[in-house]
C-alpha cells in the first residue's frame, strides 16, 4: 500500500473564501456591495506607535499633585466666538436618518456632559440633538439637505464637508427603509426611496469659489460662528492648504478608518489613506503657512483609546473626532444583541448592518419599537464615561512623558515598531533615530 504523504490542499491568498464569496454574491445580483462601518482591512495605525516615557533626560510628572490641562479652543483665526472645549475629543457629524433620534440625543447629552461638541451630520438639524448640546456643530453638505440660514444661526460652528475618510470623491447613501415621514420632510425627499448624497458641492468648483462660500456663511451668522473644513485623508497636504487659503478656521482630516452610515464596500476599502499617514502632510502645510495651531487641525478616522488620541496629538493635532467608537459607547453592536444580529445575517462587531435600518440596539435605525430599546439618558452617562476615560488616559501619557497639557506631546515622544508606521508618522523606528525618507540618510 503506497503510503506516500499526502500534502494538505491550501487555499488561494488571491481567490480567498472571502474574494470568491464576494464574486459569487455579484454575480448573482448584479449590483455593488453597499454596507456601513469603516474599513476593515489592517492598515498601520496608531498602536504601530509607542510613547517614550520620560526617565533621565526629562522627569515625568506626579498623577495626583500636578496638573495636566486638556482644554482646546477651536476657531479663533476668524471667529468672533469660537469654541471652548474642556476636552480635545469631539463627537463627528453622523446624520439624523442615519442614526435615530434618541441617538442624536444621547450623544447631545454625553457630550455637554463631558464639555466636548457633538455635529449634526447630514440630514439637518434635530431638536433632540439641539436641544441637548451645548456646542453644536453644524454640518453643510453636498447634498445641501435640511440646510437652512435659521439653523445655521442656531448652531455654534459650521462644518463644511468636501470629503470623508470612508469614502473620498463619493457621497453617502441612505437605503429607502431609513428614510421616514420625518427624515424625508427634514431632507425634502420622497418617503421610503434610496437616496444617494451628491459627491461635491454644486455651490462651486474649486477653492477660490470656496473662499466666497466660506465668506457668504459668516456673513450669515455675523462672523460668530467658526467654520470648519472637512477634508478626507486622499491629499492632505494640498488640502489642507487649500483649505486654510480659502479662509477654514479648522481643518478636520477624516482617514480612511473613519466609518459611513452606508457606501460602497470598494470605496471604504480602496479609496483614501490611513489616517496616520495623512497627519504630518497636513501639519507641514500648516507649517509652511505659518499657520499650525492659528488654524486649528482635528483628526478623525479610527480614534478608539486614549493612546489613539495622545498619538494623535503628538503628531500635530489639536484635537481629535469620534464617531464609530461613540456609537459602541451607546450601546451599538453589543454582543447581548448577538442573535439578532445573527438574523440580520451579521455578527456583533461586523457593523455591516448600520444601513438595513433594522440595528436591535437602537441607534442606527427608525423603526419605532426598536427605537424605544435606547435610553438616552442611560446612554449619554455612558458616553460620558467614555469620553472621560479617554481623556484620563491621554492625560497619563501625557504626565509620563513629562508634559503639563496633552497639546504639549510631540513627535519626539515617540517612536515607530514597523517601517511603515515610521514613514507615515515621520518618527524614528525603535531603537534607532532613523525612519524612512528623513533627510541626510
Amino acid at each position: 500500500m503506497d503510503k506516500t504523504p499526502q500534502t494538505e490542499p491550501r487555499q488561494s491568498w488571491t481567490f480567498s473564501n472571502d474574494v470568491n464569496s464576494e464574486i459569487r454574491r455579484a454575480a448573482a445580483t448584479g449590483i455593488y456591495d453597499i454596507r456601513g462601518g469603516g474599513a476593515k482591512r489592517r492598515v498601520p495605525h496608531f498602536d504601530d506607535l509607542l510613547f517614550l516615557g520620560a526617565s533621565m533626560s526629562r522627569y515625568p510628572l506626579e498623577g495626583y499633585r500636578e496638573k495636566c490641562e486638556t482644554a482646546v479652543t477651536l476657531g479663533t483665526r476668524f471667529a468672533k466666538k469660537p469654541i471652548e472645549l474642556k476636552i480635545p475629543i469631539t463627537i463627528a457629524g453622523m446624520s439624523f436618518g442615519s442614526l435615530s433620534g434618541p441617538a442624536k440625543e444621547a450623544l447631545g447629552r454625553g457630550a455637554t456632559m463631558a464639555g466636548t461638541s457633538t455635529t449634526t451630520g447630514d440630514g439637518g438639524m434635530t431638536e433632540e440633538e439641539r436641544g441637548h448640546s451645548e456646542k453644536l456643530v453644524y454640518q453643510y453638505l453636498p447634498s445641501r439637505y435640511g440646510m437652512n440660514p435659521d439653523d445655521l444661526r442656531r448652531a455654534d460652528a459650521i462644518e463644511v464637508v468636501v470629503g470623508q475618510g470612508a469614502k473620498p470623491g463619493g457621497g453617502g447613501m441612505l437605503l429607502g427603509q431609513k428614510i421616514t415621514e420625518r427624515v424625508a420632510g427634514m431632507r425634502d425627499l420622497p418617503e421610503g426611496i434610496d437616496q444617494r448624497s451628491a459627491c461635491r458641492h454644486p455651490d462651486w468648483t474649486g477653492p477660490d469659489d470656496l473662499e466666497i462660500k466660506l465668506l457668504e456663511l459668516r456673513e450669515i451668522t455675523n462672523w460668530e460662528k467658526p467654520i470648519y473644513v472637512k477634508i478626507g485623508g486622499a491629499r492632505p497636504y494640498y488640502d489642507t492648504a487649500l483649505a486654510v487659503k480659502a479662509g477654514a478656521d479648522v481643518v478636520v482630516l477624516d482617514g480612511m478608518q473613519g466609518g459611513t452610515a452606508a457606501t460602497q464596500d470598494v470605496f471604504i476599502e480602496h479609496v483614501g489613506q490611513p489616517t496616520l499617514a495623512c497627519i504630518r502632510p497636513a501639519v507641514q502645510a500648516l507649517q509652511d503657512l505659518g499657520m499650525h495651531r492659528e488654524v486649528q487641525l482635528v483628526v478623525s478616522g479610527g480614534i478608539r483609546t486614549g493612546a489613539d488620541v495622545a498619538k494623535a496629538l503628538a503628531l500635530g493635532a489639536d484635537a481629535v473626532s469620534i464617531g464609530t467608537a461613540a456609537l459602541v459607547a451607546l450601546g451599538d453592536n453589543d454582543p447581548k444583541w448577538e442573535a439578532e444580529y445573527q438574523k440580520l445575517g451579521s455578527t456583533t462587531g461586523a457593523y455591516d448592518d448600520w444601513h438595513e435600518g433594522r440595528d436591535p440596539a437602537g441607534i442606527t435605525t427608525q423603526d419605532p419599537d426598536l427605537m424605544a430599546r435606547l435610553d438616552p439618558e442611560i446612554a449619554g452617562r455612558k458616553l460620558r464615561n467614555y469620553l472621560n476615560v479617554l481623556t484620563l488616559e491621554c492625560q497619563t501619557l501625557a504626565r509620563a512623558c513629562g508634559h503639563n497639557h496633552v497639546h504639549n506631546l510631540e513627535p519626539e515622544d515617540l517612536c515607530a515598531l514597523t517601517m511603515e508606521a515610521a514613514a507615515m508618522a515621520q518618527v524614528p523606528l525603535a531603537g534607532t533615530n532613523w525612519y524612512p525618507g528623513k533627510a541626510g540618510f
